[in-house]
């Protein structure tokens, strides 16, 4: 069977700084991100050969075909092995501003314009009940880019889309540096989105 092991962090803790503390970074990774690996690992441990040969995208993809005594651990753990290693990613020192291109396009198909766009993705995101994600999707039956809330660990995944760019909202995320504002945590974020990491993503996921 496949072992995962922790994805690394593409810069250092410290990188992101000041908008996310490298204290929160290293906690994130190396215990909460590492945690979800493990926990996957022991999942598909308790799954059938053909679950198992299989990559954890296309098992979110097709959560349903996972045997009911392990999909929900597959699910939330599989889900957060994956929506982490996109959200280092989709970071990086000196990010932020506005795309271009073929995404920036997509953008203003689905939303209106980007301002439109990130208003709507911030105060939505901000509102999530609990633990959760704010996505930006692809969504391959109506070939646009759409808004999507996930709960806990869900993977955008399990519903079909594909995940561009994701918004951690856990508490863990944020918390040491913003307590309990959210929306200060969300309006920090948008300074170190790495749009070209977006980008790559949308145009794979539209090939």
């Amino acid at each position: 069977m496949k072992k995962y092991e922790l994805p690394p962090v593409p810069y250092s803790y410290d990188a992101l700084e000041p908008q996310i503390d490298a204290r929160t970074m290293e906690i994130h990774h190396t215990k909460h991100h590492q945690t979800y690996t493990d926990k996957l690992n022991a999942a598909l441990e308790k799954c059938p050969p053909e679950i198992q040969e299989k990559d954890v995208l296309e098992i979110l993809s097709n959560i349903g075909q996972v045997p009911a005594d392990q999909k929900g651990a597959i699910n939330f753990n599989g889900g957060g092995f994956d929506n982490h290693r996109i959200f280092w990613n989709n970071m990086k020192p000196n990010g932020g501003g506005e795309p271009g291109g073929s995404i920036a396009d997509a953008i203003n198909t689905s939303f209106g314009s980007f301002s439109e766009f990130k208003e709507k993705f911030s105060s939505t995101t901000a509102l999530i009940q609990g633990s959760g994600w704010g996505w930006l999707v692809y969504n391959p039956s109506s070939k646009k880019v759409e808004y999507k809330s996930m709960p806990n660990q869900t993977s955008p995944r399990t519903e079909g889309l594909v995940p561009i760019l994701g918004c951690d909202v856990w508490e863990h995320a944020y918390y040491l540096k913003y307590q309990n504002k959210r929306p200060d945590y969300i309006s920090a974020w948008w300074n170190v989105v790495n749009w070209d990491d977006a980008a790559s993503r949308f145009d794979k996921a539209k090939q």
